[in-house]
């Protein structure tokens, strides 16, 4: 890897510098979705006057333009605050631009220990250390997203067309110098979904995704996300990238991705 450990430098309070690990697989340009998505989910627990006793349970993005590889500015507000729930609202602009790139809404809900039974599923795949790694498909740049995450399939891979369920890790902390976050992990490998389930073939169609929703009922724990993804593609162009999200523990929530398809 190279002199700087992590998707992002951080420059001051709310302004990140991003690296070129961020580098998505189709414009040596833009950023691959998955860590500024998961820079705005710290964005809005580290908000200032955040309240600690809740957790995000839904976070939805809007994925406006392509991210640059460059200086970013992140903003937030609270657009409803309530004794068991608010919603917080974080934007993400280049430095210089007018407007955001992304943006991202988070339902965040109060937690306490033991206080309902749990009702959650075990464990139902393939532990990662059971499965052997999986590259990704050919990317023409030497560093970037794909070699900043480990890939581990149990189903499927970049290179084969149907659902596909993968094990990612981060390589590097999603800002140098500091501890990668629990959600920090889910949200850098949520938006791979519709390349992990992907039913046609990148070298002859786009499938773009405008949008990102996760939902997660429980707190991920662990150096390990899997992504258990499927995609339906209807002829008129429009498509829909659905996924389980799971860690070493079981299912933790669910993500989905609206798809624009096209032919190249």
């Amino acid at each position: 890897m190279g002199a700087v450990e992590g998707f992002y430098q951080r420059v001051d309070d709310g302004r990140f510098a991003a690296t070129e690990y961020t580098r998505g697989p189709w414009d040596p340009g833009s950023q691959h979705a998955g860590p500024p998505a998961a820079l705005l989910g710290r964005a809005v627990e580290e908000r200032p006057g955040g309240r600690t006793d809740m957790r995000v349970a839904r976070i939805t993005y809007e994925i406006l333009r392509p991210v640059p590889i460059g200086a970013l500015e992140i903003t937030t507000s609270v657009l409803r605050a309530g004794r068991s729930t608010e919603v917080v609202e974080a934007a993400l602009t280049p430095e210089g631009a007018a407007a955001p790139v992304m943006l991202a809404r988070a339902l965040r809900i109060r937690v306490a220990e033991e206080a309902v039974p749990a009702v959650v599923p075990g464990p139902g795949l393939p532990s990662p250390g059971e499965v052997a790694r999986t590259p990704f498909f050919p990317v023409p740049w030497d560093v970037g997203y794909h070699t900043a995450m480990e890939t581990r399939f149990t189903e499927g891979a970049f290179v084969e067309l149907g659902p596909g369920t993968c094990w990612m890790r981060m390589k590097v902390p999603l800002v140098a110098g500091e501890e990668a976050r629990a959600l920090d992990r889910v949200l850098v490998a949520a938006d791979s979904g519709n390349g992990i389930g992907s039913v046609m073939d990148f070298r002859r169609f786009v499938f773009v995704n405008g949008d990102l929703t996760v939902h997660l009922h429980r707190h991920p724990v662990g150096e390990w996300v899997c992504v258990e993804a499927a995609t339906s593609v209807d002829a008129a162009g429009i498509g829909l990238a659905d996924a389980r999200l799971h860690d070493e523990k079981g299912p933790i929530g669910r993500s989905a991705q609206s798809l624009f398809v096209a032919p190249r």
